[in-house]
């Protein structure tokens, strides 16, 4: 027996590949299966079972196409009502997959179909959990997503996901191996680790959702508080992981159509296509295409995509650095943002060599800021989440956070100069896009953000002045 998490940082989403005997399962794939299938290949087994933990809400899972390339079954727990051929388990049923069986324990409360999947090693023995979104490491599953779908309040669903827990998981041997659908960076909880990988025994004397004599009414105190909004393509994905969608490959090969610079503003004007341009922030600021947002692919790109974005279906074109055009298609598609209809051909370069119009964003260093920034007068807006902000900020910032820029944006004075920061310049280079996409131009940007002004003089503070927040 083997088994293999293979972990995606930008999504911070676990898989797992288990092997035995010359057969094999996959739990919770990615969206594109070519590296599946070129595995199952090389170490020479079959694919017996496909298994979802649930419906997901913040990646597209590659469970269908890998069905449809490989023939190997779709497995879901009980009460899922997939819109394609699946196997819908009951609770307790085992699959075998060559010397070791997979069994299934339904777990509802992050959504109604929720299933932890226990592993029966070669001799019966309870060796691990695949616990998708019910248990995280040092957290639980959010119970407020399948509210509408489930006609329970969030209240509701944690009180299920109390039970589950404590009837299904914790029962189970203090050295079963614990496997996460998801880490430290996830919108599908709100307290999860860095490490993927635990034991319940660990789970139960370090998660704060698992403590001894915890009560109901604690449990669904804390686990429903501080909970902030869904980004808003969650819904649309679970939509696709339920009903099915476009095959990967030909979500990739429209957006690999190279688009020459002659011709990509008038696609632009003719689709109403959303430009993104996915370079680095530091390449960004010194020229880019009019109208342009930058959201970085070596940040947390596909989350701010789908929390900024919002609309899967968005047309969007593509300008990338060099030979980054494929991996981009790629990580739109894990979220489900499929019309891609092609990127810059040459990337910027191109556009600036054939004497178009550019653009830039002023942004100065954190020394200048220092010199130039008078407390008490000059407007600084702080993007990080508030978080960040409670727990040091310029002294009389106010804090508008990124991720309700949307929210935030019709109240700012397009007469009234203001600074702008985030941690280190990738979310507030994006904030900066947005606002001068919308024809904001009255801010200057701060290079290296909050880590760099830290360095300064500038007054900091952990004072939060409740006027100077924004509440989601």
């Amino acid at each position: 027996m083997k088994i293999e998490q293979i972990y995606t940082g930008c999504l911070a989403q676990g898989a797992y590949y288990i092997t035995s005997n010359g057969e094999a399962a996959i739990i919770d794939p990615l969206r594109e299966v070519q590296p599946y299938l070129e595995r199952l290949e090389r170490d020479n087994v079959k694919l017996k079972y496909i298994f979802e933990t649930h419906f997901h809400a913040d990646f597209v899972s590659g469970h269908v196409d890998l069905s449809k390339e490989t023939g190997a079954p779709i497995v879901y727990g009980p009460t899922a009502q997939p819109e394609f051929e699946a196997i819908i388990a009951v609770d307790g049923e085992e699959f075998i997959i060559g010397n070791i069986k997979i069994k299934v324990l339904h777990t509802p409360g992050h959504t109604l179909e929720s299933t932890t999947y226990l592993l029966l090693d070669e001799n019966g023995k309870q060796h691990a959990i695949f616990s998708g979104d019910t248990l995280f490491i040092g957290d639980v599953g959010r119970p407020d997503l399948a509210q509408k779908a489930a006609h329970m309040t969030q209240e509701q669903l944690a009180a299920t996901l109390f039970h589950s827990l404590r009837d299904k998981v914790m029962t189970l041997p203090d050295d079963v191996i614990v496997y996460p659908a998801h880490g430290a960076g996830s919108a599908c909880g709100k307290n999860m680790s860095k490490e993927t990988v635990s034991t319940i025994g660990n789970q139960k004397a370090t998660n704060y959702a698992l403590r001894a004599n915890m009560t109901e009414t604690e449990f669904i105190k804390e686990v429903t508080d501080g909970l902030l909004p869904p980004p808003a393509y969650f819904g649309m994905n679970v939509a696709m992981n339920k009903q099915g969608y476009e095959s990967f490959e030909s979500v990739l090969n429209q957006g690999m159509v190279a688009i020459p610079a002659n011709e990509f503003e008038a696609v632009v004007e003719e689709t109403g296509a959303l430009i993104l341009d996915t370079r680095k922030n530091t390449v960004f600021v010194k020229g880019f295409i009019p109208q342009s947002i930058n959201i970085g692919i070596e940040g947390d790109f596909a989350p701010w995509v789908g929390a900024l974005i919002a609309d899967v279906k968005q047309p969007i074109i593509l300008v990338t650095e060099i030979d980054q055009e494929e991996e981009t298609v790629t990580r739109l598609s894990r979220v489900g943002f499929d019309n891609i209809l092609g990127h810059l051909e040459g990337g910027f370069a191109a556009w600036q060599n054939a004497g178009y119009e550019t653009d830039t964003v002023h942004r100065i260093t954190a020394e200048a800021f220092a010199k130039e920034i008078k407390i008490g007068e000059s407007k600084i807006i702080d993007v990080r989440k508030e978080s960040e902000y409670a727990a040091e900020h310029v002294e009389d910032a106010y804090s508008k956070p990124l991720a309700y820029i949307n929210d935030w944006i019709k109240d700012i004075n397009p007469q009234e100069p203001f600074y702008l920061h985030c941690a280190g310049g990738y979310r507030s280079m994006i904030a900066a896009s947005i606002l001068q996409a919308r024809g904001f131009r009255n801010f200057i940007e701060i290079e290296g953000g909050f880590n760099a002004i830290a360095k300064t003089t500038v007054p900091k503070t952990d004072f939060v002045c409740q006027s100077k927040t924004l509440k989601p």
